[in-house]
């Protein structure tokens, strides 16, 4: 259990990051970013015996731009701030922030996560709601699925309306980590509609036609301990990027190149997501 020092560092920290990144965001969601740094679970697979006879992602994360197939455990509170230059058709850089509650055991039933985005981080508007549901399936293998950029004003946010999707993860077992019940390879296919299948109006108007695959994925390898190297495909276009834990405190970053290729978009950006989870208490 955190002391109330825990509390007030962390909620000090919060408005920090608030500050230094504040500014207006017209970027979609970014849930995908935050389910990822939810759980100390995660990051220390030794505390729970359900993880001792399987390995599972390492402690770095695994995905920036997509979902995963991998869920929280236990009851968490987490927050995400992440951020584009330039945004899309755009010159200028983009911000969003995100915030929620992750509840259950996925080996015995379920993990929930239900989550916040605000948008427009300047003028503390433009909000939207996210969830998902997850499960344990096999050794190394996890299912989720879940709501993106749900309730979203439509007067001010560009998403494509609602999004639903459906994803399944593995952690490779003939691969161990150099973390301790982890796996140095992950991946995750998925399914969607919403913002994995409809390009947006300046892609359209672009003659990048309306449709993108409805289909997203991701591969992440450990190069280093605490250092995955990470390639995403949106269902719109390519991302690679970098997930590193660099100290103790499950804070993670992550860094990359999204829109990389001409599928969608008319230029590639930067990437960055700082998110950080603050443990209520655990489940056995």
């Amino acid at each position: 259990m955190y002391t109330w020092l825990n509390l007030k560092t962390a909620a000090c920290c919060t408005v920090v990051l608030f500050l230094i990144f504040g500014g207006k965001a017209f970027c979609q969601s970014d849930f995908e970013r935050a389910i990822q740094q939810k759980t100390d679970s995660l990051l220390a697979p030794d505390k729970n015996e359900a993880w001792l006879d399987q390995l599972v992602p390492d402690d770095a994360l695994q995905t920036i731009t997509t979902p995963s197939g991998w869920g929280g455990y236990g009851t968490y509170l987490f927050g995400d701030v992440g951020g584009i230059y330039p945004q899309v058709y755009h010159t200028t850089a983009d911000l969003i922030a995100s915030g929620g509650v992750s509840v259950g055991n996925p080996f015995k039933a379920v993990n929930l996560a239900v989550s916040i985005n605000m948008t427009d981080v300047h003028r503390f508007r433009d909000f939207s709601g996210n969830f998902m549901v997850s499960r344990v399936v096999a050794a190394g293998s996890s299912i989720s699925a879940g709501g993106l950029q749900l309730f979203a004003t439509k007067q001010l946010s560009d998403a494509p309306g609602q999004t639903f999707y459906f994803a399944f993860s593995h952690a490779v077992q003939s691969l161990p980590s150099l973390t301790p019940g982890c796996s140095r390879l992950t991946y995750t296919l998925g399914v969607g509609d919403g913002r994995f299948y409809l390009k947006s109006p300046d892609d359209v108007k672009a003659e990048k036609g309306k449709n993108g695959t409805g289909v997203f994925g991701s591969v992440s390898y450990e190069v280093l301990h605490h250092i995955n190297l990470i390639a995403e495909w949106s269902g719109m276009n390519l991302g690679l990027s970098a997930g590193f834990r660099p100290f103790k405190q499950p804070l993670s970053f992550g860094v990359g190149a999204v829109d990389v290729t001409r599928y969608s978009g008319d230029k590639p950006g930067m990437i960055f997501s700082i998110g950080y989870p603050l443990s209520l208490n655990r489940v056995n």
